[in-house]
């Protein structure tokens, strides 16, 4: 079995609420991530990841001109910030687990991983003469 990469690795990701609603947004770190998130972080598997909070619902927009995905989450805030005795009632760290989502290394996810790489190398200062 092939070594998981978390999703932080190539996206980054907000929440908001609303009630009993999460709203997470999902960004990719470069657009060559978009199709290999597309793929694998699906709305069927973010409720399976969410599965402990028990969403009745989760819906993906793909937003593919911003690189992004929104996804929503109904009834995992164990009734909204008044009425949940949770610690997170707001439901504001849901963005750290969903970047905690296991994603397989395709070979889009690994050629988006090079390119990210590839962008982020440390530059050689140039030397004066």
């Amino acid at each position: 079995m092939s070594r998981r990469i978390p999703l932080h690795r190539l996206a980054f990701a907000r929440a908001g609420d609303k009630g009993n609603r999460a709203n997470l947004a999902l960004i990719c770190r470069v657009p060559e991530a978009y199709a290999a998130l597309a793929e694998q972080v699906t709305a069927e598997a973010v409720a399976a990841h969410f599965a402990a909070r028990r969403p009745s619902r989760v819906v993906r927009y793909d937003l593919p001109h911003l690189g992004a995905f929104n996804f929503v989450l109904d009834d995992v805030l164990d009734g909204g910030v008044n009425a949940s005795l949770g610690l997170d009632g707001h439901g504001k760290t849901l963005s750290f687990q969903l970047l905690d989502f296991p994603l397989a290394p395709s070979t889009a996810v690994t050629a988006a991983l090079a390119t990210l790489d590839n962008q982020t190398e440390p530059t050689q200062p140039e030397e004066t003469p």
